[in-house]
């Protein structure tokens, strides 16, 4: 009776990599794997050919099927302004107090207005208009320039204290410390009158001083009883609204050094009738008078 061979296992060459005594075989890859592999090369190839592929200096490759993906989004871009001309050009003829008579208009302007505003303005207002510290809450009835949709549309268009639209709302407030306007003693007296008007803690004694300071060099524009002037962009004191902030210590930065916020003008950035439709949206949303 014969024996049978032994046979003695071989292992594959390694590939030569050892990593804490374990080596990796240097076997084939699987015939499939090659060809799906050959097979994604020969396509991204043929894809650069056929479609627009590499970047140029001003441009790219067009591909011999000569499809434009920026041509397509510029022609599905006409498409929607072309359907949407006539509806513009009647928001931009309507009188801006019948917009919101008009079940078309207000269609538009909920929609197209709302999509403005989230593209050019939330980044200062908030995506939902609620503002943040030195940008104006749009949803609440406190309006430093007045908030009738003909203000609204007049602020839009012209901005605040900017230097490239001539009829940008303007007002500035003096640096009544830094200017050397007021002393120190000065300032915290005003600073606890304004406490005591806006119903906060304070110095009674401090605060009876600080009338007659308020009197002399903050009525002008916030009015002898503190509710302010939309006119001049003035704030309302008197109330629990701050832009800033209406703690003892904001209050003193404010009156030191002053507050100056700049608002862009819109017009030529955007159409009259985008600029409609958003002073249409803000309008709604609830603080519009």
């Amino acid at each position: 009776m014969s024996k049978r061979p032994v046979t003695t296992k071989v292992d594959p060459e390694t590939t030569g990599h050892s990593w804490d005594g374990i080596q990796e075989f240097n076997n084939p890859l699987p015939r499939w794997w090659l060809w799906t592999f050959y097979l994604c090369i020969i396509w991204g190839v043929a894809y650069t050919i056929a479609y627009p592929a590499w970047p140029l200096i001003s441009g790219a490759t067009q591909g011999v099927l000569g499809q434009d993906t920026r041509a397509d989004v510029a022609a599905e871009i006409q498409r929607y302004e072309d359907a949407n001309a006539p509806v513009e050009a009647k928001l931009a003829a309507a009188d801006l107090t019948a917009i919101a008579s008009d079940p078309e208009l207000v269609n538009y302007t909920q929609n197209a207005g709302g999509a403005i505003f989230r593209t050019w303005c939330a980044q200062c207002h908030g995506s939902g208009a609620a503002g943040a510290v030195g940008y104006p809450n749009l949803l609440d009835n406190d309006w430093l320039w007045g908030g009738t949709i003909e203000d609204i549309h007049t602020t839009i268009s012209h901005g605040i204290r900017n230097t490239t639209d001539a009829d940008a709302r303007y007002s500035e407030m003096p640096k009544f410390g830094a200017d050397g306007l007021l002393e120190p003693a000065q300032i915290d007296q005003v600073v606890n009158y304004v406490l005591q008007i806006s119903g906060q803690e304070h110095d009674a004694a401090l605060a009876g001083e600080g009338a007659v300071v308020f009197t002399d060099n903050c009525a002008a524009c916030h009015m002898e009883d503190g509710t302010g002037d939309r006119a001049q962009g003035a704030p309302n004191l008197t109330d629990a609204i701050w832009l800033y902030g209406g703690d003892k210590a904001t209050l003193t930065e404010t009156v030191t050094n002053a507050r100056f916020g700049v608002m862009p003008s819109w017009t030529g950035r955007l159409s009259e009738a985008d600029i409609r439709a958003v002073a249409s949206w803000v309008h709604s949303r609830g603080g519009g008078e």
